[in-house]
C-alpha cells in the first residue's frame, strides 16, 4: 500500500465520532506518525482498535491504559501542541 493511500486509511480511522478525539488521533497522524519508529506506529494502530469511550478517559487523563506502550503514546498524543 502506498504512504498516501495508508495515510488516507488511517485518517479515516482517526474518525472517532467525538470531535475532542478526532482532533487528537488527527493532530498525531499529522504532527508524529512520519517520524515515529515501527513500534511507535504499531502502538498507535492498537489504539486506534480501542474503544471510544476507554480512549476518552484515557486521552482527557481520567484513566490509564493498562498497557505501557499504549499509555506512553497517550501521554505524548496529550502533549502535541494544537
Amino acid at each position: 500500500m502506498s504512504d498516501d493511500a495508508e495515510l488516507k486509511r488511517l485518517r479515516w480511522r482517526c474518525r472517532r465520532g467525538m470531535r475532542e478525539l478526532d482532533q487528537l488521533m488527527t493532530r498525531y497522524l499529522d504532527r508524529a506518525w512520519a517520524a515515529d519508529s515501527e513500534a511507535e506506529r504499531g502502538a498507535f494502530l492498537r489504539l486506534l482498535d480501542c474503544e471510544d469511550d476507554m480512549l476518552w478517559h484515557w486521552c482527557m487523563g481520567h484513566a490509564e491504559p493498562p498497557d505501557a506502550e499504549l499509555a506512553t503514546l497517550v501521554a505524548r498524543i496529550r502533549a502535541l501542541p494544537p
